[in-house]
């Protein structure tokens, strides 16, 4: 699943996935993180995040200027949105239109709102070969606001519907996970399908940026075009991985900037 490499890009969104935390379970230090990223996938509450953590990011990102982005997943809250739910697409479209409305609202009363579309998990990942869920979130982003950009995997089905339906798709690239030869996001399940050195991880992704190329598991160098760079808010050292890759990719000239405006 490769596409046209873009090299030398000069600006490109770093995002992250914050609002996971649910109760008294903390997962990452969502605060440090909002001080790195320039877009935030945030949780709505179908994978995890509860009202009041949710409501307290959403605050946290309009103080510092960070776009919020509805993270929509499976109705998998124990499963944390990792398991495929083979739900009608009449299901998933109201499930996906009833999450990014909740967190909407949240980030409203926080004084900003929900920019940008990312699905999570289980349902990113489905959604790259899966054409009935893909067409299910196509649509309910459609009707809840076609204005709304939304961000996927570059060659997958999601996109491209969203592309037909005359939604903005924002192509993602993955900092801190491995990619098989056909550019798709090795399985967790996989040793080695999450990265944790930080400069290793830089590294990648100033190739990435400055080449449009990347290597995927395998040793073989495959093109791969994007948008936003996502490292994740729940890997072990993010904070650390994510102010890395930022000031790598900073020091070769690109500026961090997110695709929407917040």
């Amino acid at each position: 699943m490769s596409s046209p490499a873009a090299s030398n890009a000069r600006t490109v969104d770093l995002n992250a996935d914050l609002g996971e935390s649910f109760g008294r379970w903390v997962l990452g230090d969502d605060t440090a993180m909002l001080e790195v990223v320039s877009s935030a996938n945030v949780a709505c509450g179908f994978h995890a995040g509860d009202p009041t953590g949710l409501l307290l990011i959403c605050e946290q990102a309009a103080e510092r200027g960070v776009v919020i982005g509805a993270h929509v997943s499976y109705r998998d809250l124990v499963g944390f949105g990792r398991r495929f739910v083979d739900a009608t697409a009449a299901e998933l479209t109201a499930d996906v239109l009833y999450q990014i409305g909740a967190l909407d609202g949240l980030a409203r009363a926080a004084g900003t709102a929900v920019r940008y579309v990312k699905p999570h998990g289980a349902l990113y990942n489905s959604i790259v070969e899966h054409p009935e869920h893909a067409a299910a979130v196509v649509e309910a982003v459609r009707r809840y606001d076609p204005e709304l950009p939304v961000v996927g995997l570059p060659g997958s089905q999601f996109l491209q519907l969203a592309q037909r339906a005359g939604l903005r798709t924002i192509r993602e690239a993955f900092a801190d996970r491995a990619y098989t030869p056909q550019g798709t996001l090795l399985s967790r399940r996989e040793p080695g399908a999450v990265l944790h050195d930080a400069d290793t991880v830089a590294a990648r992704m100033v190739g990435l940026v400055t080449t449009g190329r990347i290597t995927a598991v395998d040793g073989t160098e495959i093109e791969l075009t994007a948008d936003s760079l996502c490292t994740h808010g729940d890997s072990p050292g993010a904070v650390a991985i994510a102010r890395a890759v930022r000031a790598a990719i900073e020091a070769t000239g690109v500026t961090i900037r997110p695709f929407v405006a917040a």
